[in-house]
C-alpha cells in the first residue's frame, strides 16, 4: 500500500519520465562535422554583427555551452568571464553544481588535447575564476565533473599579466582550449570581444599550433617540455659576441642593455588573472604595450620554475 518508489512502473506499465535538474533538456548528440560548421556559421554572424548597426545584427548563437565558477576573488570591471556572462555568451555555476563538459581546472592531472574534441562539442567547457594568489583557498573540490583538464605551457596577453607565462585570464584560456581541440572559429568569436584578444593568438601562434597537431595528452606535454628545454638552451647558451662567422647580430658589449623584456613585472605578485580591461583606458594600454614590444623578445619569465613542477 506504499507510495511508488522512484521508476515505479505506473499503472499502465510504464516508467514515469522525470525532468532533468534545473529543467535542462539534454543535449542531442551532434556530429564534429556539422559542430565544425556550425562554428564557421557563428563567427560570420559575429563578423557581421560588428559590421551592423545596432538592432540590425541577427543574434550569434554560441554551438555549444561555457560556463564559469566565479568566487569574486577578481574585480569585477575586469574579469574577462563576466563580461562574457553580460553578453550572454556564459551562464555562472553554483558549487557544487556539476558540469557535463570539459573543466579547466589546476587539479586536473591530464592535458586538453584533441581527443577531447567530442565532450567539447557536446557538453561545452567551463572554468573557474579565481585569483593565483587564493589558489590554497579555493574550495576545487566543490567544482565537479568528470573531465578535469590542465592547459599546457602559454603566455597571457591580458593588460594584467601581459607577457606572463600561464597566467591567463578566463576568455584566454577558453580560447586555448578550442585551439588545441581543433575549433579555432570559437576562439576567435571569444577573442574578438576584447580589444587585446588578437595579441594572444598571435604571442601563442607556434605552440598552439603544434599542440593542436597532437594526437592525445602525451604528445602535447612532449611538445610543452621540447619547448621549454629548448627555451632554457637558448637562455643559458654561452655566445661569444665576437665571432663575426655565426651569422647573428650583437648590440655593443660595452653598453648597458635597454629594456627588451616584456614580463619584468614578479610573476606571484598577487595580481587577479581574470583582467580583460573592460574600460577602454586599460585596452588602449595593452594594444600600445602589444605593438611597442612586438618586434622584441620574448623572455620567457618563468621557465625554469615550470621545468622544476
Amino acid at each position: 500500500m506504499g507510495g511508488r518508489g522512484a521508476g515505479a512502473p505506473t499503472a499502465m506499465g510504464k516508467k514515469k519520465l522525470f525532468r532533468r535538474p534545473e529543467g535542462r533538456a539534454r543535449r542531442a548528440p551532434k556530429s564534429l562535422e556539422t559542430f565544425a560548421a556550425d562554428a564557421q556559421a557563428a563567427l560570420a554572424a559575429c563578423v557581421q554583427q560588428d559590421g551592423a548597426g545596432e538592432g540590425d545584427a541577427a543574434e550569434v548563437r554560441f554551438p555549444c555551452p561555457l560556463a564559469m565558477w566565479e568566487l569574486g576573488h577578481c574585480d569585477p570591471k575586469k574579469c574577462t568571464g563576466r563580461k562574457l556572462a553580460r553578453k550572454g555568451l556564459l551562464r555562472n555555476l553554483r558549487l557544487n553544481q556539476r558540469f557535463p563538459g570539459l573543466i579547466l581546472s589546476p587539479m586536473a592531472t591530464q592535458y586538453v588535447s584533441a581527443t577531447d574534441k567530442q565532450v567539447v562539442a557536446q557538453n561545452g567547457v567551463a572554468v573557474i575564476d579565481c585569483s593565483w594568489a587564493k589558489l590554497e583557498e579555493t574550495p576545487f573540490s566543490k567544482m565537479r565533473g568528470s573531465y578535469l583538464r590542465l592547459l599546457p605551457f602559454l603566455v597571457a596577453a591580458n593588460p594584467v599579466n601581459y607577457g606572463r607565462p600561464c597566467k591567463l585570464s578566463c576568455v584566454e584560456a577558453l580560447a586555448a582550449t578550442f585551439c588545441i581541440v581543433g575549433f579555432s572559429d570559437l576562439a576567435t568569436i571569444l577573442l574578438r570581444k576584447f580589444k587585446w584578444g588578437k595579441v594572444f593568438l598571435e604571442l601563442n601562434k607556434n605552440l598552439l599550433e603544434k599542440y593542436a597537431a597532437c594526437h592525445c595528452p602525451e604528445e602535447v606535454l612532449k611538445v610543452e617540455k621540447e619547448f621549454l628545454a629548448s627555451a632554457q638552451e637558448r637562455e643559458t647558451e654561452e655566445i661569444d659576441p665576437f665571432d663575426v662567422d655565426s651569422g647573428k647580430e650583437f648590440s655593443n658589449p660595452n653598453r648597458s642593455a635597454s629594456s627588451i623584456g616584456m614580463a619584468q613585472g614578479d610573476v606571484e605578485s598577487g595580481e587577479e588573472d581574470g583582467s580583460d580591461g573592460d574600460d577602454d583606458s586599460t585596452e588602449d594600454d595593452s594594444e600600445k604595450l602589444a605593438a611597442q614590444t612586438a618586434n622584441k623578445p620574448v623572455i620567457w619569465k618563468g621557465v625554469k620554475k615550470r621545468l622544476k613542477d
